[in-house]
Parts: C-alpha cells; structure tokens; sequence
C-alpha cells in the first residue's frame, strides 16, 4: 500500500517544522515533503505527485494564492486537496480562496487538533483517508492535540509558573533567560483589514502607541510593546488563567499609522517571565520572535523601529 504525501509549504522553517512534526507524530506511516515558498512547490508538483498540500499564504517569489490558482489550472492537480495555512483569517482572504478553489482553512495559530481535523477532511473528500488511517494508525494524546509546544516536544508539556523563569530547551534557539538577546529569522507582508479591537482590561498606555494583539492558540490578548527590534518583541501581557506557553506558535497583529493599517507577523515565545519582581505578578513579559522570511515585513518592522513607535518604559495598570 503506497504511503499519502503531503507537501508542506511555508517560508518559515519553524512552521514548515511544527506542521511535520504534528502529522507524523498522529500518522506515522505519512510521508512528508517541504517547500520554502510557491515558486519551489510548483517545482515539485510539477515533478512528482502528491495527496495533499498544506500551505503559507504570504511568501516571498510566489504566494500561497498564486500556487493554488496554477494549480488548479493544470488537469493533474485541479482535485488535488490544497488547505490554506495562513495568519490571513479575514473574510474577504477566505472568500478569494474559495473563489482560487481551496479545499480547506486553517488560521494561524492553530492547534494540532485544528490542523488534523481539516487534513482528514480534505483526504476524505477525495477517498484517501482510509488509506492514511490504515497505514500507521495510532491514538490521538489529548495532551498532545492541545497546542505547538507539544507537535515540537512529543508531548511533553513546559509548564511556566508566574515567577520568573528561563526560556526552556529550544530546538531552533539557544536557550534565553529573562532579559532575552536578539536572534530569529526576519519577517513577512501588510494586511490592511479592519483592525481587533482589544479589550479594556488589559489597561495599556492611553496613547496607544506600541500596542497590539497577540493571537495564541488559547485565544487573542491585548499586549503592549515594550520593546522592539528587527528580529523580535519584548511585550507585556495581562496574566490570565491560561499562561502562554514556550515555543507556543503565535501572530502578532500591529496596528500602527494613521490608516491604522495591520501588519502580522508569524513567529512563536521564546521565553515567558514575570514582569513584576514577585511570584504572584499581574503582568508577563513574553520574547516574542519572529520567524517569516518575507522583505516586506522586515522593511516594515524597520520603520516602525525608525520611527520609535515601540514603547520603550511600561508601568503596568497606567
């Protein structure tokens, strides 16, 4: 019985990572193939054949939207399931997708449980998840369906307290402690969509200058940004009942201009500390690095730097 492939493509290597892991840790019998942006992908499809690709959106050289759209113009590939992986979870991106004719959505972050559901849905519209089923099947670990801390450790959740704490073991970084050193991948495009309004609890600076929104897979928080260079964010967050968690997969969403234009960026928690000197701190501060590889991000997080729109001091409940 041959093997189901699945292409995955994504200019950032640690989702191209965190999506690999997940699919072969719940099917180990999968073959996977990476690619690091639309035009390589249409390379290999145009080479060899595969049941499923899961791909970025935002890449540099050819987008996820351009990739579907040749695709589908090619007779070998107009079924073939194609799912959107991608931060761009407006309505009007999830329109023209399915206008391009993805079969499937998946909104950045996601948990592993997201991720898997829609792959089986778009194998089984095509006949191909018995196949994958029966070739290796195992369990699915709740502990390991809940976030992308588990698709990276096996499972095997870093728990962090409210105390401070060092960055846990990170495959792709040496580990940091509390005041965290520069180093990540740079990052990737603009969306001018409507911007999340955040809520009132998470008391930032009136002015609203360096602020944002995290997006984890536990839910959206309003944070402020304390610090900010080319490769990552320094920002601070209300401590809520569920604390983010290392390596934790995430978007931030930076609305920044007069146009109150939004710009996301890709990237995951390299290190999760209090923000206040004691155990029982109302504040966290997160290290939030970037991982996209798109000039467009970069150029813009450069200005923002320029400009000095980062909070540089934070005084929690101001």
């Amino acid at each position: 019985m041959s093997k189901i492939s699945v292409l995955v493509v994504d200019d950032a290597s640690f989702i191209r990572d965190l999506v690999k892991k997940c699919l072969r840790n719940y099917f180990p019998g999968i073959r996977t193939e990476d690619a690091v942006n639309g035009k390589k992908a249409q390379a290999m499809l145009a080479r060899e054949a595969f049941d499923l690709v899961l791909c970025d959106w935002e890449m540099p050289e050819m987008s996820g939207l351009e990739l579907l759209t040749w695709c589908r113009e090619q007779d070998n590939l107009k079924t073939m399931p194609f799912v959107m992986v991608t931060s761009r979870g407006d309505k009007e991106n999830v329109v023209q997708a399915i206008q391009a004719g993805v079969s499937g959505y998946v909104s950045k972050p996601f948990t592993n449980e997201q991720l898997l559901t829609k792959v089986k849905q778009a194998l089984n519209k095509v006949g191909k998840l018995d196949t994958l089923m029966n070739s290796a099947p195992t369990k699915m670990n709740s502990a390991f369906g809940n976030d992308s801390l588990s698709a990276l450790t096996g499972g095997k959740p870093a728990v962090v307290g409210g105390a401070p704490a060092a960055a846990a073991v990170n495959p792709f970084a040496k580990p940091a402690a509390a005041a965290p050193a520069p180093a990540a991948a740079p990052s990737r495009g603009l969306l001018n969509s409507p911007p999340v309004k955040a809520p009132a609890a998470a008391s930032a600076p009136a002015s609203g200058r360096g602020q944002g929104q995290l997006r984890l897979p536990s839910g959206t928080q309003q944070c402020v940004i304390k610090a900010l260079s080319i490769k990552e964010a320094l920002l601070v967050v209300k401590r809520t009942e569920t604390l983010p968690q290392i390596l934790d997969s995430a978007v931030l969403d930076l609305e920044q201009g007069d146009n109150a234009e939004i710009a996301r960026l890709n990237g995951y928690l390299h290190a999760v500390v209090a923000f206040e000197p004691k155990p029982d701190s109302d504040w966290l501060q997160l290290t939030f690095r970037f991982v996209d590889q798109d000039a467009q991000k970069l150029d813009y997080i450069s200005r923002l730097i320029a400009r000095g729109t980062a909070q540089k001091h934070f005084v929690p409940g101001a």
